[in-house]
């Protein structure tokens, strides 16, 4: 029951009908703080479009939201116009609320639903102004932010919950993670099995199981024969003898919920198991998934009794799989240990392909690897849309290099979500990290550029820190023994200076010409239109990634450190600057990562406002500003941050003369930056100098998991490069922190994973050391209809560019923009020289191929990886 004081209470009960009044539906607005504790993501199903009856689904998904006022809690539905707050990060855990307005509804579950809300009423959000603010800022204004344990807050309304949280409008059991359909998400997913009491089974069932349990009723093969000759008991109906068989393979799970259909856990497996008669396929389906999903895993002996045999709906016709439910019937799975077992019936252990990365290299495209070695880079999550048709869900993947001391490739890995978000959340660099089932992937016609490996359905990853290692059975065989004695020749520091965290990184690297890169991109869509740049930017969902590409010419050259952004270097095109066609009427770069130094207006955010009021007006400026006349916000928050004009304000000006005095001395001083070693080396403890490495492959050896307690010292020395200040600086879009490659720092590893994690925030980023400093940032001008945008280009940058083999070139703009890195043969030009160096792209046509990624509220990166000369 909810607190005398409660805001809920006092705002909330405005909008009850009275006792002999007809159900009202106005709507109420608190005017007080509300907090969000909670975001649940679920889908809809055929009924749930009853109670948004004026709002237009164009989404699948539906967010319930947990908020507090700091007495009690309250759980409300996201109405489906504001959903694109959720999908770009703009309301999270943690968030804001002011002047939310709520309105009565239904829910979709029946009151005698465990998870369902106490009484049948419940609530929307149709529209609030959030915020992002820290603890303690707000105080003056409401309620004071603290730190509350959401969980020990009473629920507002006539009871509460009595079991775990259910969907409140769809009759949907489970919750989907936020950022992708294949991760499980909830407490009601079971790390145990479950135990004979909530089995539901008799004791006779259970003595005679007991009995039968080291002995199968029925192999496999008896299985399959039976099913294809037609015999009735297989072929129709349910098999109550035992077969016992062991997990080879486990896929990620599968979530095939539609919006019209209704079922409750639309989930299913794919295990392949086998006895010493040969294997077959084990389909578990709906709540058989939040039950034993998460309990077992390859290596794994299980007893199945009451499931079906079904032919199999993807092999050959001749090929059958076991179809394992919670009803019709109710299927028995028990985990059994080796010992339990007959040795004559005791399946046959996992069989493992591991190969070192100089065996990789003679592999054929396709091929199905395993591999073990040490991270030296954690990408940072990511998502891309998937390739279904519909291109509706969208893929989240990060990308890894592990090192395994047989050559100097790396082993290259686009890791996609396997089920495991707590393996995938301890992938911290100088982890070892087996990944099994993986499937290698080579360019037939650019050899040259090396491989990468992606998932499989039955894709696995195992990592440090969980105790994975000490219970699978690859860590006795020799590829990773072998591993294991590279590993313990190296030093903690040698792999420290070396260990690197997120940031942008593309790979594989695009072609170095135009005709190998058109030819790559074949069956893609062709050159976008300035404004349909902008339109297709403003689309995408956090972290989002997409590839762009425009035909544009350069107007701008700027070089500047992070956090400097006010001394820089820069050139300008004179001629286009000054053209109507590209002065004030020129849209702005729609990456705007930098938020305000002034309080910015709150985003008034609302489900029925579609379109967006002009933008404010710019103060008067000089001629080197442009005016931006575009942001990366969407429709849905027209007065956000993103909608800010101005996102730099311009020193006061220097005394001219002053300036031209010091000009060329600081063009003659500037400091080069060091391509061949652009990373300093930390200096670890001359003591202890391999306990990270040591510890890291301690689980090969026992089933323990010793704390980490050693912290290396960052001797770095600081860059003392020089800047040209210039007396009024163009105004462009500074660096996000989140693009630039950060050490990484193992005594704050957990923190530094959690900033890159998905809906990390961009100030804890800021915390840590980033690998690379400096960056350009070219203003593009498309040819198409004059709409100029702002790209950063990272020439220093190793993720940018392939092996250093493939990299000389004459460091001149063109080939620098063509091979998207300096060369590495030669040393490479100092800012000064290069930004002296810019009137060489004056006038020049170029097919500018852009990465784009949202991240997150105003912030979308924009990285342009390659340039091409475009000739007559």
């Amino acid at each position: 029951m909810a607190a005398a004081g409660c805001v809920f209470h006092r705002t909330l009960s405005r909008s009850k009908p009275g006792p002999n009044k007809a159900s009202s539906s106005s709507p109420a607005v608190c005017r007080e703080f509300l907090y969000v504790v909670d975001v649940q993501r679920y889908s809809r199903d055929q009924g749930s479009s009853v109670y948004f009856p004026q709002a237009v689904l164009k989404s699948d998904d539906l967010y319930d939201v947990t908020l507090t006022d700091g007495d009690c809690r309250l759980r409300v539905t996201l109405d489906p116009g504001l959903n694109r707050l959720v999908e770009r990060n703009v309301l999270r855990p943690g968030s804001t609320l002011r002047n939310a307005t709520f309105a009565p509804a239904m829910a979709a579950q029946l009151p005698e639903c465990p998870g369902a809300p106490g009484d049948r009423d419940s609530y929307r959000l149709l529209s609030a102004e959030v915020t992002d603010a820290a603890p303690g800022e707000d105080e003056e204004d409401g309620v004071s932010r603290v730190d509350v344990d959401g969980d020990s807050l009473p629920w507002f309304g006539l009871s509460q919950p009595a079991g775990p949280l259910v969907p409140l409008r769809a009759n949907r059991s489970v919750f989907l993670p936020r950022w992708n359909n294949v991760d499980y998400s909830g407490e009601v997913w079971r790390e145990t099995p479950p135990t004979e009491e909530e089995e539901g089974d008799e004791e006779e069932e259970e003595e005679e199981e007991e009995v039968e349990a080291q002995h199968p009723a029925v192999t496999v093969s008896e299985l399959r024969d039976s099913f294809l000759s037609g015999r009735r008991g297989v072929a129709r109906g349910s098999i109550q003898h035992q077969l016992i068989v062991r997990i080879i393979n486990k896929s990620h799970l599968m979530y095939y919920g539609r919006t019209d259909r209704n079922c409750d856990c639309p989930y299913k497996a794919l295990l392949e198991v086998c006895d010493r008669t040969g294997s077959v396929c084990v389909v578990l389906w709906n709540s058989v998934c939040v039950s034993w999903y998460r309990c077992l895993k390859p290596g794994d002996i299980i007893s199945l009794r009451h499931y079906r045999v079904k032919q199999h709906y993807q092999a050959e016709p001749d090929d059958i799989e076991i179809s394992v439910n919670s009803r019709n019937p109710a299927a028995r799975i028990s985990l059994l240990p080796e010992s339990s077992v007959s040795p004559e019936y005791l399946p046959p252990a996992p069989t493992y392909s591991f190969y070192a990365s100089k065996e990789l290299l003679d592999r054929p495209h396709g091929a199905l690897c395993d591999v073990i070695g040490l991270l030296m880079f954690s990408g940072r999550p990511e998502r891309i849309r998937s390739k279904d048709g519909r291109g509706a869900e969208l893929l989240e993947y990060r990308w890894l290099r592990l090192e395994d001391g047989t050559s100097n490739q790396p082993i290259t890995v686009k890791l996609f979500s396997t089920s495991q978000p707590e393996a995938h959340h301890k992938l911290h660099p100088l982890s070892v990290v087996v990944c099994t089932r993986l499937k290698l992937i080579k360019s037939a016609d650019r050899t040259h550029v090396g491989f990468h490996l992606t998932n499989t359905t039955h894709t696995q990853v195992y990592c440090t820190g969980l105790g994975h290692h000490s219970q699978m059975s690859y860590r006795k065989l020799r590829p990773v023994r072998q591993f294991l004695q590279w590993l313990k020749s190296q030093e903690d520091g040698q792999v420290l200076s070396r260990a690197l965290i997120g940031g942008f990184f593309v790979y594989p690297p695009p072609a170095v010409s135009l005709e190998t890169y058109m030819k790559d991109r074949r069956g893609e869509p062709g050159f976008l239109r300035g404004a349909e740049l902008q339109r297709e930017v403003e689309r995408l969902c956090y972290r989002e990634r997409h590839t762009f590409c425009i035909q544009a010419t350069v107007t701008m050259v700027t070089y500047s450190r992070r956090g400097e952004e006010n001394r820089c270097l820069f050139w300008t095109d004179r001629a286009s600057s000054l053209s109507p066609s590209s002065s004030s009427t020129s849209p702005s770069s729609p990456h705007l990562s930098k938020t305000s130094t002034h309080p910015s207006p709150s985003p008034s955010l609302s489900s029925s406002s579609s379109s967006s009021p002009p933008l404010l007006p710019l103060p008067s400026t000089p001629h080197s500003f442009r005016r931006p006349l575009f942001s990366s916000s969407s429709s849905f928050s027209p007065t956000s941050p993103s909608s800010a004009v101005s996102q730099l304000t311009p020193p006061r000006p220097l005394d001219h003369r002053l300036w031209r005095s010091r000009k060329r001395r600081q063009l003659l001083q500037a400091h080069t930056p060091n391509k061949r070693h652009p990373w300093v080396t930390l200096q670890p403890e001359q003591s202890n100098k391999t306990v990270i490495l040591f510890e890291a492959s301690m689980e090969f050896l026992e089933n323990t998991n010793a704390d980490d307690d050693d912290n290396d010292d960052d001797d770095d020395e600081e860059d003392t490069s020089s800047f040209v200040t210039a007396p009024l600086l163009p105004a462009f879009p500074p660096i996000a922190m989140e693009t630039l490659l950060m050490r990484y720092d193992h005594a704050r590893r957990e923190e530094q994973a959690a900033a890159v994690a998905m809906g990390g925030r961009a100030a804890a980023a800021g915390k840590f050391d980033s690998a690379l400093e400096d960056y350009y940032t070219l203003r593009l001008r498309a040819l198409s209809d004059g709409v100029s945008v702002d790209a950063h280009f990272l020439p220093h940058s190793s993720s940018s560019s392939t092996s250093p083999l493939f990299l000389h070139h004459s460091n001149t703009w063109t080939s620098i923009l063509s091979h998207g890195a300096f060369s590495s043969h030669t040393p490479p030009p100092s800012p000064a020289d290069l930004i002296g160096m810019a009137a060489q792209l004056a006038n020049q046509r170029l097919v500018c191929v852009l990465e784009a990624c949202h991240l997150g509220g105003a912030m979308t990166e924009l990285i342009l990886s390659r340039a091409f000369h475009l000739t007559d």
